[in-house]
């Protein structure tokens, strides 16, 4: 026999939650195990004063064996099960064993209290700016309040999906598609806002939205590509300019440097001719000169160059002076 009392206290335990704190409770336990005893011994009793003493006793067994099979609710300790009497709702089932009165009481509805994901999407749905997207998100949810589960909604799973889905195509409806790219986040945030607001009175909660892709046409998907490159070039076009104006001022200054100092001329000529030389395909030709220094890719060397340049100098006021006296009278 089973132990009424002990099966009770079990299932009160089971109930012993925050959020079961409103939910009605089955008690029936002793009233079942009482129907699944009396009613077979009754029948037995008089079918033994009919008929016979052990036909009574063995109508009395078989008839026990029989109820107790169709009373016994085995529990899992993650479920609930929702007991009608006669289509009236009794109360919430918690875990263990329990023993309901037979072909009287049914457990029509088992409810699962694990946290559910739930896949749903949004097909050819156009955003603000009448772009169609696809878009695929996962809700977490769970059942917090199982009495309203079973009592305000018809199939809480499938009407949780369709409640998830109307809430994404109507954030879908609000959003543009550069803000849904850029903030699936705040995205997921909105939709979940708008599907508590729905399955709040069904004892569910929902715990968060993730959404999982966002697929857009494929010609759509081109453009934005070209825009993407565009812009990358733009930026390596305006990179390259400021390197180039970059390095003209630091040309500039180089060339005023080796303006005051020819021996940095010199050293710089000869660094050249070295860079040159480092992956031997390069061929140099040296034209020898009368000037004095080195042989360097010049049309003089150093010493030869500044003695041009003193040469020069000294010629120009002459040249002058001549191209005055040929100038008619």
């Amino acid at each position: 026999m089973f132990n009424c009392i002990s099966g009770f206290n079990a299932f009160k335990r089971g109930l012993d939650i925050p959020h079961m704190a409103n939910v009605r409770v089955f008690d029936g336990d002793a009233k079942g195990m009482i129907f699944v005893v009396l009613i077979p011994a009754v029948i037995g009793y008089v079918t033994a004063v009919l008929i016979g003493l052990y036909t009574g006793v063995g109508t009395g067994i078989f008839l026990f064996l029989i109820f107790l099979v169709a009373a016994i609710r085995v529990v899992n300790q993650w479920n609930r099960k929702a007991v009608l009497s006669l289509g009236k709702y009794v109360g919430i089932m918690g875990p263990g064993i329990h023993v309901i009165i037979p072909f009287v009481q049914t457990t029509p509805i088992t409810l699962d209290l694990r946290v559910i994901n739930t896949i749903f999407k949004a097909e050819k749905t156009l955003t603000k700016d009448n772009v169609p997207v696809d878009v695929d998100a996962l809700l977490f949810w769970k059942i917090t309040n199982p009495e309203n589960a079973v009592l305000n909604v018809q199939i809480y799973r499938d009407s949780v999906q369709l409640a998830a889905q109307t809430s994404l195509r109507d954030v879908i409806g609000k959003t543009e598609l550069s803000e849904m790219l850029a903030g699936r986040d705040i995205i997921g945030k909105d939709v979940k806002g708008l599907i508590e607001e729905r399955i709040g009175e069904w004892g569910i909660e929902a715990i968060s939205v993730e959404i999982r892709d966002v697929s857009i046409p494929a010609d759509l998907q081109d453009a934005m590509a070209k825009v993407a490159v565009a812009d990358r070039e733009k930026q390596a076009r305006v990179k390259l300019a400021e390197s180039e104006s970059l390095a003209a001022d630091k040309m500039l200054e180089a060339s005023g440097k080796y303006k005051k100092d020819i021996f940095a001329m010199q050293l710089r000529s000869l660094n050249m001719m070295y860079e040159m030389s480092l992956n031997g395909k390069n061929m140099m030709v040296f034209i020898p000169t009368d000037s004095k220094g080195f042989s360097i890719p010049t049309p003089f060397g150093v010493e030869g160059l500044r003695d041009f340049l003193e040469k020069k100098k000294k010629e120009e006021p002459k040249k002058n002076a001549n191209d005055e006296k040929k100038k008619p009278q």
